[in-house]
C-alpha cells in the first residue's frame, strides 16, 4: 500500500468514525426527549457534554426528517411523529391493539360506523386501531393518523384527567381553531373535561371538521390510569345528537371489557 492510499484509508476512517459519534448522540438525543417529555437545546448539551453548537445542528437535522419538533411557545423540543410512524410498524404486537381489536371490529359492525381506537402522543391523538362499518359513506381516518387533542374526541378523553397546569404544559398557550365548534379557550375545555369526567364519555360536534361527530370513552390499564380512547364516529347527518347517549352506553362498556384486558379493576379506580 503506498503512502498516499495509507493517508486516504486514514481519512475515510476518520470520516466514518465521525459519522457513527454523530448517530450516536442523535440517538441520544432522542432518548433524552422520550425520558424528559421536551428539552431546550441547553439541557441537551449539558446531559450529552458536548457544545450548544453541535446539539444545535442535531437538532435541526432531526427536526427535518421529522424526528423531534420545537415546542413554539417555549423553544423546546419534543420527539416528532416521525417515531411515531416508525413505531406503528410494531403497534399490532403491543397489548392494547391485541387486546382491542377484535372488539373494535365487533363494535364497529354493531353501530355500523367507524370505530378507532387511540393513544396520546403529546398534543395529538394517535389512532392505532380501526374497524370500518358497514355504512356506505367512510370517513377519512387511518391507523397512524394524528389528530388535535383539544379537538376530537378521543383527544379529549385522553386529556380529560390533566390538571390545568399539565393541559397547559402539552397544549401550548393556543388552542388552534379548526371550524367554528372548536373549544380554542382553556375555561372552556376545562369545564369540557370536567363533563367528560362525570359522565364517563365525551362528544366532538362538528369540532375538527365540519359535518364531523364522534364520541369516546376511556380504557384504562391496571394503574386506572387514561391509555387509550375508544371512539365512535360518523358523518353528522348519520350520527345526530339523539344517537349520542345509546352510543355512548356501548363505547363504554367496550371500553371497559378492553380495560379489563389490560387488567383494570374498577373497584381499585382512585377516582
Amino acid at each position: 500500500m503506498s503512502d498516499r492510499e495509507q493517508i486516504d484509508g486514514n481519512d475515510a476512517d476518520r470520516r466514518s468514525g465521525a459519522a457513527v459519534q454523530s448517530v450516536d448522540r442523535a440517538l441520544l438525543v432522542l432518548e433524552i426527549l422520550a425520558a424528559q417529555g421536551s428539552a431546550g437545546i441547553t439541557e441537551i448539551a449539558d446531559e450529552l457534554g458536548v457544545h450548544k453548537s453541535t446539539v444545535s445542528r442535531l437538532v435541526g437535522v432531526l427536526e427535518k426528517r421529522g424526528f423531534v419538533e420545537q415546542l413554539s411557545d417555549r423553544g423546546k423540543y419534543r420527539l416528532g411523529f416521525t417515531v411515531v410512524r416508525l413505531a406503528g410498524a410494531t403497534v399490532a404486537g403491543q397489548d392494547l391493539s391485541k387486546a382491542s381489536q377484535a372488539r373494535c371490529d365487533a363494535l364497529a359492525e354493531e353501530v355500523g360506523e367507524t370505530v378507532n381506537l387511540a393513544i396520546l402522543e403529546g398534543d395529538r391523538a394517535i389512532n392505532i386501531v380501526e374497524a370500518a362499518g358497514a355504512a356506505g359513506v367512510s370517513l377519512r381516518t387511518w391507523v397512524g393518523q394524528a389528530s388535535p387533542a383539544h379537538a376530537t374526541s378521543s383527544g379529549k378523553m385522553l386529556i380529560s384527567e390533566l390538571t390545568s397546569q399539565e393541559l397547559r404544559e402539552r397544549l401550548g398557550a393556543r388552542l388552534e381553531k379548526y371550524t367554528d365548534n372548536t373549544i380554542t379557550t382553556y375555561p372552556a375545555l376545562e369545564r369540557n373535561l370536567a363533563q367528560a369526567r362525570e359522565q364517563g364519555w365525551i362528544v366532538a360536534v362538528e369540532e375538527l371538521e365540519t359535518g364531523l361527530h364522534a364520541l369516546a370513552a376511556p380504557v384504562r390499564d391496571h394503574t386506572s390510569k387514561i391509555v387509550g380512547a375508544l371512539t365512535i364516529s360518523g358523518p353528522a347527518y348519520r350520527m345526530p345528537a339523539d344517537r349520542f347517549d345509546d352510543l355512548a352506553a356501548r363505547a363504554v362498556d367496550v371500553g371497559a371489557e378492553i380495560s379489563a384486558r389490560l387488567g383494570y379493576l374498577p373497584r381499585l379506580s382512585r377516582r
